[in-house]
């Protein structure tokens, strides 16, 4: 029988490519979902709702792995203290809840892949390139990323092998960071963010589930890996490069940052700040990256 992967958080962006990914080399897919869904020939949906901390846990029992990429989404809305809150728990909570079933039923997984984020470095700039090792930030990025790992982490002590994926901005075709920044560029009103010099560690969808595929199927892989190229994109150099792939040149003056602070608050921090990482771990994994031009990355999810 075919090894079965149950995620969380599948029927969302990443999830549904990596759904795809993983059905075309020979899993079974299983998915969590709050809503009731029909099965298909190829995928397994189970119930689950957080808020009654309910799981159907022959979800949980079936499972050879579990991807965990549920989450509320980081720019959606502003960063009340409510808000805050349910970006922390809507990724702590579901692992809490995986690991209980666990525990209850004594079930080992072959392993336990957990999404992350390059904001675990925090929102600053700075030219140092951060790697696995550096020290997560103490701001609301940070803290809530090292969190979230550390929630992983309570997965591992069960004698679990576990995996976090430090993501960064992940490029797709009409989805995902692209699906709210492409409409103005396409229209010709992109513009710069604030001064522009603040990094955008980035990653193209496709590469990105090769690695959550990598993750599962190498046991040699442990602990956390930065999913992001190693280059020297800014905000510039993207809006510039986004703007170039539409056949313009920008025209529009920078966005000021006092702009975006008023109309996001504290959530400005996030496109205003942002620092590079290194991909050299994975890369000494085996891993070779697909998609390392931006350029050519972004045409194909434009066009």
């Amino acid at each position: 029988m075919s090894k079965n992967v149950l995620l969380t958080g599948g029927t969302g962006f990443i999830g549904k490519y990596l759904t795809d990914l993983l059905i075309a080399n020979g899993f079974s897919v299983s998915v969590l979902s709050r809503s009731e869904r029909k099965n298909t020939p190829e995928i397994t949906y189970y119930k689950w709702d957080l808020d009654r901390n309910f799981i159907e846990e022959e979800a949980i029992l079936k499972a050879d792995y579990i991807v965990h990429l549920a989450g509320e989404g980081i720019v959606e809305k502003r960063w009340t203290a409510k808000r805050k809150k349910e970006l922390l728990e809507s990724r702590v909570k579901p692992i809490d809840l995986i690991g209980s079933v666990l525990k209850k039923n004594n079930k080992i997984l072959d392993a336990f892949v957990s999404a992350s984020a390059v904001g675990i470095y925090g929102a600053k700039t700075s030219e140092e390139i951060r790697t696995e090792e550096s020290d997560p930030a103490n701001d609301f990025l940070g803290s809530t990323c090292q969190t979230w790992e550390e929630a992983v982490d309570q997965i591992g002590a069960l004698n679990i092998r576990t995996v976090k994926i430090r993501t960064g901005i992940v490029l797709g075709k009409n989805e995902g960071f692209l699906k709210k920044m492409a409409p103005s560029f396409k229209f010709g009103f992109g513009a710069i963010l604030g001064t522009g010099k603040q990094y955008v560690p980035w990653i193209h969808i496709q590469d990105l589930c090769q690695i959550y595929l990598k993750a599962i199927v190498d046991p040699a892989m442990h602990h956390s890996y930065n999913a992001a190229i190693t280059d020297n994109t800014t905000n510039a150099i993207l809006s510039k490069t986004l703007a170039n792939v539409y056949g313009y040149t920008l025209w529009l003056p920078r966005v000021p940052e006092f702009l975006l602070k008023i109309a996001l608050g504290e959530m400005s921090d996030a496109v205003l700040k942002g620092e590079r990482v290194s991909f050299e771990k994975l890369q000494k994994a085996g891993f070779q990256f697909q998609y390392t031009n931006l350029e050519a990355a972004l045409s194909l999810c434009v066009h």
